[in-house]
């Protein structure tokens, strides 16, 4: 763990102590493990030959991921834990490869001078052998010494690694041995002492030799391209080729000098971009020449040769050249994202620290007598806030120490966002994928053509080069695959943004604006696509909240919606960003300022409704009323269902006055407003009324379904169920998937009472309906018609039964599903002819019913078990009470027919 200067001259404190945390990072290793074992193995085999130009290569493993994931850190530690076993963590453990291996890790930053370039890589590599060999490498370092002489003519090696700040890396030794080389070649060619300080005479004579088979040449006719090398011009490009020269010295090193190197290339996004790749071909060419060596590369990109589409930008292309590094599905979609085998892909994604490894770092980053000087409920918001990006890590604890110094550091001061990562996640990419990159932070998820549109622009390409960075994650199952890295698009969205190309507030607008419309554009030519319906108004809704849009499409989307029945959860927006309005107000009452607002509020209460008490979504959806926000038929969807809530509660009269309000009118909630008009006549008990009027709701009014709830309460169990069958058929006609589930959950209801066997197979099919569906109400009923399936037999649980679907009805506020469920439980009593238990549960029912709604319930458990009624509800039977008392009294005869021992 090195000392962090930064933290140490940010306090007077000598006592505090400000590491540089290293954290875990094990896949990681194991993967750099894997690859070295493989690598050790495949070079020691009898057939490898660093000579051959067209064998696969396996040499290379990345790791690539957004910026400040900690891709330097790793480089550096695993350089250290290379070079020296002591210094490797201890919870990596052991290395799996062949004993006797001698690493060689040379680390060369990329990224710290703009002017890296390949001479400079090519020197530091021969460098490094220059310290650990001790030795002349005669092939390479006669061809190095004429280019030199012929490039940097007049210029001491000496002084140009001086001044590049590579003399550290042995720079005495390496002029020594390259002279020693020149000297003893002119030498062995029998070569004057005055030309053979010439290194070109000596290629000369050299070439010469080798092309004759001299026997002076006899040490190096191995390397049968040096001749072609040393006749070739002496430049940057003939450079970029010697390091084949250096594999073949290395392959022929005598056992006491033998080494294998690791080169970590770090900080490989600085090498070029995806158009000039100038230097990306002369640094590919190295690693393809050298497949004697280990290639760590680190970077925010994958490498992209294997992709044969670049062949002529770079010499060595397409997944047969690189069979590791080609991506594990498509060439058209990002390469693998998790740590692989050995013999799989070697690109991996660098993740994000985990919650654990970010209270790790933070409680190592900065401590005071051996003590985490971050306190603990700091480091949660940090580590929370952080989304596990060690950059950010990193730039709160010396936001920590800034703040210490003149008061103490409290939770809140940690809740924002670094321009310092705008910075870092911009630098790199070009002007047309920044433009991109913001609009899709505007975008829970996105696929390359919403990304396009809502930056405005004509073609794909920037989005396409955007969705292969390693800060746009994948999920190629999902409705749109591609996702921004969570705290980089917070931070875009949030953070003081001082970039020469920032956006203004209109520009974020205009952009929120295409991308609202591109949402629409997609759902609305993609009809009947539920998921994509959901998913485009969750995104939506967020937007046109935010930003203050128009509804637009959004209305019409937010019918289908309710169309279906189904309620899938529409979770209220994330937070917006600062500066924009805000999602709610105190104690979490959203705040209504615009129609996008109160839609918002609308779809959020409806889709809640199914976990909430029905009192919740009545005040939800009266706040939206009084706001007068929305047009006129979104208005009536929320009056409808705030009826809806009223009758569900047992307030008959707000439920009518409502009901009456959307009826009289001519949106498309008129027909179902009707059906609830009859509920309600039904729910007091006029049934002639009911009745009546149920026969002209047709389709919209759900008019089988209505019959059916009718002739039940009569005990016409047969009509019910054929009611309820047709209105099923209905459903399914027109694919309305919450009203199929609900009519079968009532034919199964109703089979409950006359047939349990067959009320089985119902009850399953209503199981199988409700499988993605959010339907309380109807999950209620099946729970109900299993009690009334098992009446009379349900043993010592059935109370406990009871008892617990109590207790889920009561918490959901639907009072028809609990005076249903007080029915059931009497009719239970009723067959087992247990006067007791019938006496409490009728007395139970009547507390439930009396001035209130299905009044007419306790009547029917009179009829149930023939007793007379002292005081009738005063129901209007469309048939007479005697009629329905029979019918009542026939199913529990029936049912104790049925359980007698002879009979089952």
């Amino acid at each position: 763990m090195a000392r962090d200067l930064r933290a140490l001259f940010g306090s007077n404190n000598q006592a505090l102590d400000a590491d540089e945390a290293f954290t875990n990072r094990q896949a990681q290793w194991e993967a750099v493990a894997s690859a070295l074992t493989a690598h050790l193995t495949r070079i020691a085999a009898p057939g490898f030959d660093v000579q051959d130009l067209e064998a696969p290569r396996h040499n290379v493993l990345v790791f690539h991921g957004v910026g400040g994931i900690g891709k330097t850190t790793l480089s550096r530690k695993l350089e250290a834990a290379l070079a020296d076993t002591a210094r490797r963590p201890a919870q990596w453990g052991e290395p799996a490869w062949p004993a006797g291996s001698r690493l060689l890790p040379v680390r060369i930053d990329l990224a710290r001078s703009a002017s890296a370039d390949i001479e400079q890589l090519v020197l530091t590599l021969r460098l490094a052998l220059a310290r650990h060999v001790g030795r002349a490498l005669p092939a390479f370092d006669i061809a190095l010494r004429r280019y030199w002489d012929t490039v940097h003519p007049g210029e001491p090696l000496e002084e140009y690694l001086r001044r590049r700040g590579l003399a550290a890396m042995a720079g005495d030794a390496l002029p020594g041995q390259i002279k020693g080389a020149v000297g003893e070649a002119a030498q062995q060619l029998a070569l004057p002492g005055v030309v053979g300080s010439a290194a070109g005479q000596v290629a000369a004579a050299l070439v010469t030799a080798l092309r004759q088979r001299h026997e002076k040449a006899r040490a190096l006719t191995g390397c049968v391209r040096l001749a072609d090398l040393l006749e070739a011009e002496p430049d940057v490009e003939a450079l970029s080729f010697y390091p084949h020269l250096l594999a073949w010295e290395i392959a022929r090193l005598p056992a006491k000098h033998a080494v294998v190197p690791v080169v970590l290339l770090d900080g490989f996004e600085d090498v070029g971009d995806r158009t000039h790749r100038d230097l990306e071909r002369l640094v590919q060419r190295v690693v393809w020449l050298m497949p004697n060596a280990l290639f760590i590369v680190t970077g925010r990109s994958r490498l992209q040769w294997a992709d044969s589409a670049l062949q002529g930008q770079l010499d060595y292309t397409g997944p047969a050249a690189w069979p590791h590094l080609a991506p594990a599905s498509s060439p058209l979609l990002p390469a693998a994202r998790t740590p692989a085998p050995a013999a799989g892909p070697r690109q991996l994604l660098i993740g994000d620290f985990s919650p654990e490894d970010c209270e790790d770092y933070l409680a190592h980053r900065l401590t005071h007598d051996g003590q985490p000087l971050i306190p603990a409920p700091v480091r949660a918001v940090i580590a929370r806030r952080s989304h596990g990006l060690p950059l950010y890590l990193d730039l709160s604890a010396l936001r920590f120490l800034e703040i210490r110094r003149t008061r103490t550091p409290e939770p809140g001061d940690f809740e924002a966002d670094f321009a310092a990562l705008v910075a870092r996640t911009l630098q790199d990419l070009t002007a047309d994928e920044r433009h991109v990159l913001r609009a899709a932070a505007l975008l829970d998820a996105f696929d390359v053509p919403l990304a396009t549109a809502a930056a405005g622009m004509s073609h794909d390409a920037p989005a396409l080069r955007l969705v292969e960075r390693p800060l746009v994650r994948e999920d190629p199952t999902a409705l749109w695959p591609y996702h921004l890295h969570a705290l980089v698009r917070s931070t875009l969205r949030g953070a003081d943004d001082r970039t020469d190309d920032r956006w203004s507030d209109q520009d974020w607008r205009r952009a929120a604006d295409r991308a609202h419309t591109a949402l629409g554009d997609q759902w609305s030519t993609t009809a009947g696509d539920r998921a994509l319906l959901i998913g485009c108004l969750r995104q939506g809704l967020r937007l046109a909240r935010d930003h203050r849009l128009d509804l637009g499409w959004l209305a019409a989307a937010a019918w289908a919606y309710v169309s279906d029945s189904i309620w899938e959860p529409l979770a209220p927006p994330a937070p917006a960003p600062a500066g924009q309005p805000a999602v709610g107000g105190p104690g979490g009452v959203a705040v209504l300022d615009t129609p996008a607002d109160a839609l918002v509020e609308t779809l959020s209460a409806l889709a809640a409704r199914q976990r909430e008490h029905r009192t919740r979504t009545a005040d939800r959806l009266t706040r939206v009323i009084d706001s007068r926000l929305l047009p006129e038929d979104l208005t009536d969807m929320a009056l409808y269902y705030r009826a809806k809530a009223h009758r569900d509660l047992g307030r008959g009269a707000a439920s009518r006055q409502g009901m009456q309000q959307v009826a009289a009118g001519t949106t498309r909630l008129a027909p179902a407003a009707r059906r609830g008009l009859v509920h309600l006549a039904r729910q007091g008990g006029d049934f002639p009324t009911a009745l009546a009027a149920a026969q002209n709701l047709g389709w919209a009014g759900r008019q089988h379904r209505v019959l059916g709830d009718l002739w039940w309460v009569h005990a016409e169990m047969d009509q019910a169920a054929a009611a309820y069958q047709a209105a099923r058929t209905d459903a399914e006609q027109h694919a309305v998937a919450g009203e199929t589930a609900t009519s079968q959950a009532q034919l199964a209801f109703v089979r409950a009472f006359t047939d349990p066997e067959t009320a089985d197979d119902d009850l399953d099919l209503a199981a199988q309906l409700l499988v993605g569906l959010d339907l309380r109400a109807t999950t209620l009923t099946t729970r109900i018609a299993y009690l009334i399936r098992d009446a009379g037999t349900g043993g010592q649980d059935f109370p406990d039964r009871v008892a617990l679907l109590d207790a889920e009805v009561r918490a959901s506020g639907v009072r028809a599903a609990r005076t249903t469920l007080a029915l059931a439980v009497c009719f239970h009593h009723a067959v087992l002819a247990d006067d007791g238990g019938l006496d409490t549960a009728i007395r139970d029912l009547d507390q439930l019913t009396r001035g209130h709604d299905y009044a007419y319930y306790t009547d029917i458990a009179h009829f149930m078990a023939g007793r007379d009624l002292q005081f009738p509800s005063g129901a209007r039977w469309y048939d007479g009470d005697q009629a329905v008392r029979d019918r009542w009294r026939a199913l529990v005869t029936a049912r104790q027919d049925r359980l007698r021992p002879d009979n089952r």
